[in-house]
């Protein structure tokens, strides 16, 4: 009997073994998929009359166009055109708040989707950022934006506005840092505009905790989907397509 036993925990131990993999996940894409006819030739005709009276009025606030883009863009690390742009976002709408900020920082992790060349519509802003985040401003003195600049680097990269330029180290550590054609003084105070979601130290950005002179409205016209469809459609008002591009404000080496 305790051989059978002995046997049986021998088998089951082989057979766990045999099921292991090797294989390893070494990144993760996402994009939108239209669900049309393609998809759905021949639609359930009662699931198409319950949805149809929420249609209309899902359709009228999310398809009116705020803006149109100049090409695909999606969000990756180290950088990208897509959190290049909305880092950017940030900085421009500081302006409505009074607030001139140093630079801005948009994570990565919180960009859900992909704008697609052409019209924007509210949809698709949502869409790009789903969250009830808004708009916040602080103070960090340098050898906090050092840290927090370091941060990012261990992070793989996220969304920094024109005039950042951050170097990364082939063991993933901080390598160089600057703003605006400067060294990072470690003395100095910057200010810096962000996502409330962050401010608070998410994301492993642990250097926001230290913040200084904190302002984080928290009415919802402040959320930073609103931030990001004026922007569109002051670009549409000026007859301008809005475009961004990567420039190398992140870098590994």
């Amino acid at each position: 009997m305790k051989q059978t036993i002995l046997w049986g925990i021998v088998g089951a131990t082989m057979l766990v073994s045999s099921c292991q993999t090797h294989y390893q996940l070494t990144g993760i894409q996402r994009t939108r998929i239209l669900v049309d006819s393609r998809y759905d030739a021949h639609p359930d005709a009662k699931a198409v009359a319950f949805v149809a009276p929420y249609r209309q009025q899902v359709d009228s606030i999310m398809s009116p166009v705020i803006g149109t883009i100049d090409h695909y863009m999606a969000a990756r690390r180290p950088e990208s055109d897509l959190s290049n742009l909305l880092a950017d976002i940030l900085v421009w709408g500081a302006k409505a708040y009074d607030e001139r900020p140093d630079f801005g920082v948009y994570n990565i992790g919180g960009i859900r989707a992909a704008f697609a060349k052409g019209a924007v519509t509210y949809g698709d802003v949502l869409a790009v950022a789903p969250f009830e985040n808004k708009i916040s401003f602080l103070t960090l003195n340098g050898e906090q934006v050092l840290q927090l600049f370091g941060e990012m680097a261990r992070n793989g990269g996220e969304g920094v506005s024109h005039g950042v330029r951050i170097v990364i180290g082939r063991d993933g550590n901080l390598q160089s840092a600057s703003l605006h054609g400067q060294p990072v003084d470690p003395q100095r105070r910057y200010r810096v505009v962000t996502l409330d979601y962050l401010a608070q130290g998410n994301d492993g950005l642990t250097a926001f905790k230290e913040k200084a002179d904190f302002v984080s409205p928290q009415d919802e016209q402040n959320n930073v989907r609103y931030i990001i469809i004026k922007y569109f459609r002051a670009q549409a008002a000026a007859g301008q397509t809005v475009n961004a591009r990567v420039e190398g404000r992140i870098t590994k080496k």
